[in-house]
């Protein structure tokens, strides 16, 4: 039985479909209950929903042969499993935003406020820049606004909450997408199921 981790939301259920349409389908999954695991004995699968940030977690200890995780997480977290495929799904990007006008004369340590502390500790370690890490759970945008921080990093997708909130995206850090990742040591027992799926779920993101 190969255990498959889907990311709770709009986007698992996206995944869901390609893996469907890969010929592992498991229509219990589709059934209007809160069950949390779905089996298919015939076609050998057992999927679970996992909250987003968790399902590397699951791949990486072994609960989960294989699982969809944001690159964002994977950046973020480094979790020990093999990236298999970009699924060209839930694309945005992590990027550095700041009040449109703002400038940094590099004079002083930068002040950024995120979430993805060690994103934003790589990136500006990558230029050289000094600063101050403000580690926030949510409502990343206000920080700037009330002088809690000169910049944020952060996901974005339309940029339409960062222009609510009068902010601009100054530098884009990364592209963001949904990855097919797999636990290492379970790709050795499993590697031929697992490889033709990324076969199969490869053709069907080339066809897009």
């Amino acid at each position: 039985m190969l255990n498959i981790a889907l990311p709770k939301g709009r986007l698992g259920e996206k995944v869901y479909a390609m893996f469907e349409a890969a010929g592992y389908e498991c229509p219990s999954i589709k059934e209007n209950n809160r069950k949390l695991i779905f089996e298919n004995v015939e076609k050998q699968v057992r999927y679970f929903w996992v909250k987003p940030s968790d399902v590397a977690i699951y791949v990486e200890r072994g609960a989960a042969d294989i699982g969809i995780a944001g690159k964002d997480i994977l950046l973020e977290y480094k979790p020990n499993v093999y990236e298999l495929l970009d699924l060209r799904l839930g694309i945005c990007r992590m990027a550095v935003a700041a009040p449109a006008d703002f400038h940094d004369d590099g004079e002083r340590t930068l002040r950024v406020a995120t979430k993805f502390t060690n994103i934003a500790a790589d990136y500006y370690a990558g230029i050289g820049r000094e600063i101050d890490i403000i580690k926030l759970n949510g409502s990343i945008e206000l920080a700037p606004i009330l002088g809690l921080s000169d910049v944020i990093v952060d996901i974005v997708e339309t940029g339409t909450t960062l222009k609510e909130n009068n902010l601009s995206v100054f530098e884009t850090i990364v592209p963001i997408s949904a990855r097919l990742i797999a636990n290492k040591s379970e790709f050795k027992f499993k590697g031929s199921q697992i490889e033709e799926i990324v076969r199969s779920l490869g053709k069907q993101v080339e066809g897009k």
